[in-house]
């Protein structure tokens, strides 16, 4: 099981605390605020109220042994920099920053940040992405070049099976599930054919996603 120290009790941190947990993982949530941290302790596995910038509170809660740390503050550069450089003073092994702008990016990433997000940005390339194009039901963004996009299935796709199709060869995407109203097919044989009405769940690099919204 995964260990996550959040760090942060604002909309953002307790929504990724909530999500995490659901998911399975241990979640230590954390927060100056006491009224935070009560509303989100029968949510997550530990809540405790405690100022982050005090390295010696990070240290009594053991942070080394986390898997990773997330810090939530947001607009206080200043405080998400003081604590960045605490967890890995301590020995964190993956840290992630919530940033404001690419300012406060770009600061995070000069200290050795692993990952920084700034979530205001990247929900909207998500929702620009999904706008632009009108056949895209949802994308995910996995990283800076690869995704997972939900489409209707193509026209030229329907009547055919996936052998037939071979789009990791051609188009250099993977079909990991089909959805046909409530029903999923998660790892479809190569034999399953594509009917009317299929939404396709693919995933592949962002070049190879355009290529298949295109079809």
């Amino acid at each position: 099981m995964k260990t996550y120290l959040v760090i942060g009790l604002g909309r953002f941190g307790s929504a990724l605390a909530r999500q995490l947990c659901l998911l399975g993982a241990e979640v230590l949530a954390m927060d100056i605020r006491s009224d935070l941290v009560q509303q989100l302790a029968n949510d997550v596995t530990h809540a405790v109220v405690g100022d982050a910038q005090d390295k010696e509170v990070l240290r009594s809660l053991g942070v080394r042994n986390f898997d990773c740390a997330v810090i939530a503050i947001g607009d206080n550069l200043g405080a998400s920099v003081l604590v960045t450089m605490n967890l890995q003073e301590l020995g964190v092994p993956y840290i992630v920053c919530k940033a404001h702008d690419e300012t406060h990016r770009r600061v995070l990433e000069k200290l050795g940040v692993n990952r920084v997000v700034i979530p205001e940005q990247e929900h909207a390339q998500r929702l620009g992405r999904s706008l632009h194009s009108h056949n895209v039901l949802d994308y995910i963004e996995l990283s800076a070049d690869y995704g997972i996009l939900e489409v209707p299935a193509p026209k030229s796709w329907i009547g055919k099976n996936l052998r037939e199709l071979n789009v990791r060869a051609k188009l250099g995407v993977n079909i990991i599930a089909v959805e046909n109203g409530k029903t999923t097919n998660v790892s479809p044989s190569a034999d399953y054919q594509i009917k009317e009405g299929d939404i396709m769940v693919v995933l592949g690099d962002n070049y190879a996603l355009e290529a298949v919204q295109k079809l």
